[in-house]
Formats: structure tokens, C-alpha cells, sequence
């Protein structure tokens, strides 16, 4: 089979979830619905963060930058999917796949960093609860930000180097809904190993080194708890913690399991859904866990609710 260099290849061809035509209108209407919630959840999340005085803290602006990325996360994937549902095109051009693969990789850490800092914030509030005003200054949390954009672009821009360097063959089918590295790999016909290799050092890396602080934060943070001595104190106190942790061990439980069952299964379906859990369930779901199970933000909601209508 003739072989063409990857920078003559016009466009990829997106096979999606299923190609039964049967599942393309049940498939429009989920995702569209899935969508739609997503960035409304994450709006009211953002707008009662921001309309009272009493959310102005580093926790909830954490949350507000998460709620914001959470928005953007989906967006890089779904809207194209539901474009190509509608006018029964599976195709994405190679500068649109990898400006995809650049903002897919740059809000996943995005998601991932800010995580870490809300953990951070959350060991520093139960830690040193007298110094936390002092520790957690707008300097910092603002610094925590720009790091946090700096090292997600410079992840994003070491996804796009190692794809730009493969070769790919007349096989330009994706088995996936969007450009995910690991499928753009698989069907390249150039020698992947050193991709691969550097795919998941990547990975090793730039999520890694945030699941490493975010546990040695709940470890100190548990610590800290059960020296508490009343039982109401321990509950008051992890209660605090129980929605973020519930977002990480989504996060990162349906993160990890995608990515490490694409370094030794082949594509399947199973990868499929874990995939769709990870970009698209999750940033649905964060609104609610945290609206559902923090007391401030529900107040914040119905006041912002009972002032709209």
C-alpha cells in the first residue's frame, strides 16, 4: 500500500459511536441534550459564583474557572459530532483535527491542574484554618491559574508535535466521535512506537503529578480530620471535601481506565463509553454534584433563580 507523508492528508473520517442510521437521531437528540445541560449547569454555576458576595472565595473561584473549562472541554468534541449527525459527513479536516487534539488536551489538564488546586485550597482551609485567608490571597490563586494555563499549553503543544511527526497511510478512519491521540496513532502506518512511548510519559507526567498532590492532600487532610474529637466536627469538616472528591474520583477514575485500556486492548467498545464518560458525562455532572451537595451554592442558586424570575 502506498504510503503518503502526513502533511499532504486533506481530512480524517470520523466514524463516531455507531454507524447504524437506525441510532443517528437517538444518538443527535442524547448528545444534544447532554450538551445543552452541560453548558447550562456550568452557566448557573458560574453566574451564582459571581453574583454573590458571599461565594468570593478561592474555593468557588476554583470552581467558576473549573465550570468555565468544563464548558470548553465539551464543546471541543460534541458540537462537531452533532455537525457531522446532521449532515451525514463524517469528516474533519487534518488542521481541524489537530486544532481538536490541541484543546482537548489543553482543557483535559486544564480540568486536571484545577482539581489539584481546589485540593490544595481544601488542605490549606482544615490544615491551617487560621492562616488560610493569609495563605490563599488573590496573588496566589491567581498565580495558580497561570501555571496551570502555562503547563496545559505546553502539554497541548507536546500532543501536537508527536502527531505531527507520524505518517498515515490510506487508512484515514477514526474509530471514534472525535480526534483522540491514542486513535491517531493506531492507524498510522509509520513506526509508533517512540509515539506511543511518549504518549503515555505524557500522560504519566502531566496527570501524575496532579493525582500525586491531590493525595498527599486528602492524606494530610484525613489526618487532620481524625484528630478532630467530636463527631459532628469530623462530619462538618469532610463534608467540605465530599463534592470535590466525588469530581476527581469521576474525573480521573474514567480517565485513567481509558487510557490505560487503550495501551493494551485495541479499540472496543468498552474504551468507547469510558471515553464518553470522561469528556462528556463528567463536565454534565459537576454542577449538580456540587449544587446538590453544597448548602452555599444552593442558596446562591435560588436567590439567582428567584431574582431572574
Amino acid at each position: 500500500m502506498e504510503s503518503q507523508n502526513v502533511t499532504r492528508v486533506s481530512a480524517f473520517l470520523l466514524l463516531g459511536l455507531s454507524e447504524d442510521p437506525e441510532l443517528q437521531p437517538l444518538l443527535f437528540g442524547l448528545f444534544l441534550t447532554m450538551y445543552l445541560v452541560t453548558v447550562f449547569g456550568n452557566l448557573l454555576i458560574m453566574l451564582a459564583v459571581g453574583s454573590d458576595s458571599r461565594l468570593h472565595t478561592p474555593m468557588y473561584f476554583f470552581l467558576s474557572n473549573l465550570s468555565l473549562t468544563d464548558i470548553s472541554f465539551i464543546s471541543t468534541t460534541v458540537p462537531k459530532m452533532l455537525v457531522n449527525i446532521q449532515t451525514q459527513s463524517k469528516s474533519i479536516t487534518y488542521a481541524g483535527c489537530l486544532t481538536q487534539v490541541s484543546f482537548y488536551a489543553f482543557l483535559g489538564c486544564m480540568d486536571s491542574l484545577l482539581l489539584t488546586a481546589m485540593a490544595y485550597d481544601r488542605f490549606v482551609a482544615i490544615c491551617h484554618p487560621l492562616h488560610y485567608t493569609v495563605i490563599m490571597n488573590p496573588r496566589l490563586c491567581g498565580l495558580l491559574i497561570l501555571i496551570s494555563i502555562f503547563v496545559s499549553f505546553l502539554e497541548s503543544q507536546m500532543h501536537i508535535l508527536m502527531l505531527s511527526l507520524l505518517t498515515f497511510c490510506m487508512n484515514l478512519e477514526i474509530s471514534h466521535f472525535f480526534c483522540d491521540p491514542p486513535q491517531l496513532i493506531n492507524i498510522a502506518c509509520s513506526d509508533t512506537s517512540t509515539s506511543t512511548i511518549l504518549l503515555y510519559c505524557i500522560g504519566a507526567f502531566f496527570g501524575g503529578v496532579p493525582v500525586s498532590g491531590i493525595l498527599c492532600s486528602y492524606i494530610r487532610i484525613i489526618s487532620s480530620i481524625l484528630k478532630v474529637p467530636s463527631s459532628e466536627g469530623k462530619y462538618k469538616a469532610f463534608s467540605t471535601c465530599g463534592s470535590h472528591l466525588s469530581v476527581v474520583c469521576l474525573f480521573y477514575g474514567t480517565g485513567i481506565g481509558v487510557y490505560l485500556s487503550s495501551a493494551v486492548l485495541s479499540p472496543s467498545k468498552k474504551g468507547t463509553v469510558a471515553t464518553v464518560v470522561y469528556t462528556v458525562v463528567t463536565p454534565m455532572l459537576n454542577p449538580f454534584i456540587y449544587s446538590l451537595r453544597n448548602r452555599d451554592i444552593k442558596k446562591a442558586l435560588q436567590k439567582l433563580l428567584g431574582r431572574t424570575t
